[in-house]
């Protein structure tokens, strides 16, 4: 393993692109300790909420899927989730406007234009994001007086001059990412996320080290050397199903006809057709973790409109942890992974490849009756990779109700933020990877060859 290290920055190419990402994700990190201007940072971080349902999981999700940091309200407050959500929204119109479906299938000239349109929608997503954030702040009194007006709470003058940095930053944090797939190594905006997810851990370490205690207690809160030693033992067990859950595969035999041309035949080889078991990837949860905040919220806000024990029990039953609200978000998780894999996975349009390349698969003839069987094959791998989400979906919040600790501290235990980075983490190491067998260096495997499942 040292030697593949040393190995990564003897070759010239490598290393740069190396060096040059980390200095994009370190000019990432530095852009939170600028704060936008005109807000009390102390008040705002002792006054906004985190965790316990309601704006809480709201805020503390929104920080875990973007990187953002909005209890300091910086410059990169935003994060990258306005850049996430115009992506995802047209990967979804994709599928649905034929216009935009042919200006996929141009190629190049295509993407580009469609990536085009995202960047618009990014800055529209933005503006919008940072209206509601600064009138939050105006309404939580986070402003100083100075800055404080009619207009939502606040001045027109400062309120335009917020909205343009918050979205300034994004944009920005939009450029790095492309300025890393394009010179750095691996993918930018995955990249930037995975480095807001992993700078928390210093955080968590902290409060474990504050709270440790090496005898016994009666305080549960307390951070003792059995429940270190459990929380140990289960990081390595969920990082070693979170590895296997986005690296499992289905292969389906692939049988190329033979093509006889003059007295040479042509054709016949037997080769693979590999179906991810998690082919929506992190994407049902975060879909089901972000339904799932809104109603919190609207019980939250309609119990202080009308307390009764009615609204109280709806805004306690979907608070994270909860029994109602793990129900809830299984079934979320479930839906969301098949509604994804319906949206991206076309077996009609891969059935109709295979035959077009002259491949079949044994047994079925081509056209509708090969849709057919990969069709219903993804949805029993859905199933098994779906379940599979769920449980690393609600380790964290059954960890931390049973071991009464934060969900700073068991949020590594599974969830949206664990699979990121196990994800994230394999696809750099893959692109390391190749790039040392191809100039002839041993991988991070050795002689045992590339990471299983990174080429078929």
């Amino acid at each position: 393993m040292l030697a593949t290290f040393l190995n990564i920055f003897k070759i010239p190419e490598l290393r740069n692109k190396i060096l040059f990402t980390l200095g994009m994700l370190a000019t990432y990190r530095i852009g939170f300790v600028v704060a936008v201007p005109g807000i009390d940072q102390k008040a705002m971080g002792a006054g906004v909420p985190q965790g316990g349902g309601g704006w809480g999981d709201l805020i503390s999700t929104f920080e875990l899927f973007t990187g953002g940091n909005l209890t300091q309200s910086t410059i990169f407050g935003l994060g990258i989730m306005p850049y996430i959500s115009a992506s995802i929204i047209f990967q979804l119109l994709v599928t649905v406007i034929p216009s935009l479906e042919r200006l996929q299938q141009e190629g190049e000239s295509g993407r580009k234009k469609i990536q085009e349109y995202t960047r618009y929608a990014t800055v529209g997503l933005c503006i919008i994001n940072a209206v509601v954030w600064m009138r939050y702040l105006g309404d939580q009194g986070f402003i100083f007086p100075q800055f404080t007006g009619l207009w939502m709470g606040m001045s027109f003058t400062y309120m335009v001059m917020s909205i343009a940095i918050l979205t300034t930053g994004t944009l920005f944090l939009m450029w790095l990412g492309e300025q890393i797939d394009e010179y750095g190594i691996g993918s930018g905006v995955s990249l930037i996320i995975m480095a807001g997810i992993v700078a928390r851990i210093p955080h968590a370490a902290i409060y474990v080290f504050q709270n440790l205690r090496m005898q016994g207690t009666a305080d549960r809160a307390a951070m003792d050397l059995p429940k270190i030693l459990f929380l140990a033992v289960m990081f390595v067990a969920v990082v070693a199903g979170a590895i296997l859950i986005t690296q499992g595969q289905r292969r389906i035999p692939i049988q190329q006809a033979k093509q006889t041309r003059g007295r040479r035949v042509y054709g016949g080889q037997r080769h693979y057709l590999p179906l991810r078991v998690n082919h929506g990837g992190v994407m049902p949860i975060i879909f089901a973790s972000s339904m799932l905040i809104f109603p919190g919220v609207i019980f939250g806000f309609l119990h202080n409109l009308w307390p009764n024990a009615f609204f109280s029990f709806l805004r306690e039953s979907f608070m994270r942890g909860d029994y109602v609200y793990t129900l809830s978000e299984v079934a979320a998780i479930y839906f969301f992974a098949y509604f994804w894999t319906t949206v991206q996975f076309r077996p009609k349009e891969m059935a109709n490849n295979l035959r077009d390349y002259g491949s079949f698969i044994p047994g079925l003839r081509p056209g509708k009756r090969t849709a057919d069987y990969l069709e219903k094959v993804m949805g029993r791998i859905t199933y098994v990779g779906a379940a599979f989400l769920a449980i690393i979906a609600i380790i964290p919040s059954l960890v931390a109700q049973s071991l009464q600790i934060p969900y700073l501290v068991s949020a590594f235990l599974g969830g949206t933020g664990l699979l990121i980075t196990v994800s994230v983490t394999l696809d750099l190491v893959q692109r390391i990877e190749a790039n040392l067998i191809m100039r002839n260096y041993k991988g991070f495997l050795g002689a045992e060859g590339p990471i299983k499942g990174s080429r078929n």
